[in-house]
């Protein structure tokens, strides 16, 4: 195992559909938008608006699974998994997303699971060209990057270190109050596709470049934190942190502040892929 003298990788995770819970991974393929599988697949409303977790808690209870093809496996505590292809010939539906306004249905059969699931109609889309969607040029973007579903970018780095400052300060916010402190925040709570550990807190925020393992990656931006961090992923009910502590340590620009957004640098090198304990050199 690596030592704590380097910065390296321990965990990767991939979310097959947008704001679903995730898998862990020890390795995964990169493409130029992201881990294979990560965020091709999101859930709309039937107008096509996108639904996520900030309006439906709920979807945070629910777990995709990626599949060999493409497609998803659907998990739900006390219901049948459900398994979900590529809906390749399915027609294109109009889709609000930023930067792309079609995606194809998953059917009726995903749509009822998930309905049933969250008490509202809705729908499965499934990203089918990952060229299409760019990353938008106020939030880092340059001519080239492509992006998933993902919100800005579609590489989210935390790291263990500015984790632990982080819940020093949750302990101190909680103590100054009066509160009776609360488990510390896990990584889950950011929704990161690579934990690095081995630097010092924050220095991720200086990062203009990447390598991590034989891939190389550019930062975009600093990552803007929003109330889906305040959702307790045990209880699904929304608290204060870590919105709060970090209105009083990393808010600026109007907004709260924690890990960074990343996008691979292209032309990938062949077999381009990550793996937990690979080591990471920023530039």
């Amino acid at each position: 195992m690596p030592g704590t003298d380097r910065v390296h990788v321990t965990a990767l995770t991939a979310y097959p559909v947008k704001s679903l819970a995730g898998v862990s991974l020890e390795a995964a393929a990169v493409e130029a938008q992201g881990l294979r599988g990560d965020r091709r697949w999101a859930v709309v409303d039937p107008d096509g608006t996108k639904v996520t977790a900030r309006e439906e808690h709920a979807l945070l209870g629910l777990r995709a699974e990626p599949l060999d093809d493409g497609g998803v496996r659907l998990l739900a505590p006390g219901a049948d998994p459900v398994e979900v292809a590529p809906p390749r010939d399915a027609a294109p539906v109009r889709v609000g997303f930023s930067g792309q306004d079609r995606a194809r249905p998953a059917g009726s059969v995903a749509d009822d699971w998930l309905t049933g699931r969250v008490g509202r109609s809705l729908r499965l889309v499934w990203q089918d060209d990952g060229t299409q969607r760019p990353i938008r040029p106020d939030l880092g973007g340059e001519d080239g990057d492509r992006n998933s579903l993902s919100d800005a970018a579609p590489v989210h780095v935390t790291s263990e270190s500015s984790l632990a400052r982080l819940n020093g300060w949750v302990l101190e916010t909680a103590l100054e109050r009066g509160e009776e402190p609360r488990d510390a925040l896990r990584h889950e709570r950011f929704r990161p596709n690579v934990v690095v550990a081995g630097s010092e807190p924050f220095v991720e925020d200086t990062w203009s470049t990447v390598r991590i393992g034989a891939v190389a990656f550019r930062t975009t931006m600093v990552c803007d934190r929003c109330v889906m961090t305040t959702i307790g992923r045990d209880d699904l009910r929304t608290g204060k942190e870590p919105i709060r502590t970090l209105a009083r340590h990393r808010r600026w620009e109007g907004a709260t502040w924690f890990g960074i957004r990343l996008t691979p640098v292209l032309p990938l090198v062949p077999g381009a892929t990550l793996r937990v304990g690979d080591e990471v050199v920023p530039g």
